[in-house]
């Protein structure tokens, strides 16, 4: 795709840029050496991207169907009410967790042992420096484990409401002083999903490259491309393509910005990135919206069966 938006007098790489080229350079030489998984549903309707005061959020695409709401957490003197997750963070989260639910079959996800290990696991340990990154992680995941997400799913004539709240249990440590004076804070060693949530991810799980998720986390809207065109391009079978609307791209991703104007120019910025970390993906900006084109996944068929059928 051309990238009229950009200065043309600029040759200087930005660290992000360097990131996505190199990510490219790995992607196009060789398969992933290990997969990440997300649930359909969360591939084609994401989250919040940014702090909202609402304490519901709901989001349809065709027929898929996600509802969050907030919620409350004990932290041991009283019930504290949680934000609405939102941003990159939460969406790498959930990828880490369900990816972790496939390939162990399990319900229950150790966190890890330190704060400092997740985040070296989810690749976050630069964002905002440690002490930013520790505390942004940690409060996602409080909210993560306080929300509640409704799934809703139509294939055919069924209809299905799955109440899914993803994490079941939460068990936390309590630390005094952590980073913030003597306010008590929570930190997960254990999360475990609920059984609904469980059974339809490993149903309806979508492989993904790590590397494009790695290369694609400062942005929870390339992110969000990155996976709905991971689980989309691959089920277009008509050799024209198919076209999707702005208007219909705009209710699905726009939901932050207010004028149409705004949100292409954001959109085709994050898409240029996801392109580059998914070579395969074949699609055209059209008049009007965007031609999808047969594709491969990321994560070609081989590939997934040799990962995912391990001996006990």
């Amino acid at each position: 795709m051309s990238d009229s938006e950009e200065e043309p007098s600029s040759t200087r790489i930005t660290p992000h840029q360097g990131k996505l080229l190199f990510a490219h350079d790995r992607i196009s030489a060789e398969p992933p050496d290990r997969l990440q998984f997300s649930h359909t549903v969360l591939c084609q309707v994401g989250m919040p991207r940014k702090a909202t005061p609402e304490r519901s959020f709901e989001r349809t695409n065709g027929n898929k169907s996600l509802l969050v709401e907030a919620g409350r957490l004990w932290n041991g003197l009283g019930w504290v009410d949680q934000p609405l997750p939102y941003g990159a963070i939460p969406r790498l989260v959930m990828v880490h967790v369900s990816t972790e639910a496939v390939q162990t079959r399990s319900r229950v996800i150790g966190i890890g042992e330190s704060m400092r290990q997740f985040l070296l696991q989810l690749g976050l340990h630069g964002t905002g420096g440690p002490r930013g990154g520790y505390t942004a992680l940690r409060k996602q995941l409080q909210a993560l484990a306080a929300c509640r997400m409704t799934l809703g799913m139509t294939d055919g004539c069924l209809v299905s409401t799955i109440d899914a709240k993803p994490i079941k249990r939460f068990d936390a440590w309590i630390a005094n002083g952590l980073h913030d004076g003597s306010q008590q804070t929570l930190w997960p060693g254990e999360l475990e999903l609920s059984e609904d949530f469980f059974d339809t991810l490993l149903r309806h799980a979508v492989p993904l490259d790590y590397r494009a998720l790695a290369a694609l986390k400062h942005s929870a809207l390339a992110l969000d491309i990155y996976t709905w065109l991971a689980h989309r391009l691959q089920r277009v079978s008509d050799h024209r393509g198919v076209k999707v609307s702005w208007s219909n791209l705009m209710e699905q991703f726009g939901q932050d910005y207010g004028r149409s104007k705004d949100f292409k120019k954001a959109f085709r910025k994050a898409l240029r990135q996801v392109c580059l970390v998914y070579p395969d993906a074949r699609l055209h900006d059209v008049m009007g919206g965007l031609l999808l084109k047969p594709s491969h996944a990321p994560v070609r068929r081989t590939q997934l069966l040799i990962q995912t059928d391990r001996p006990e």
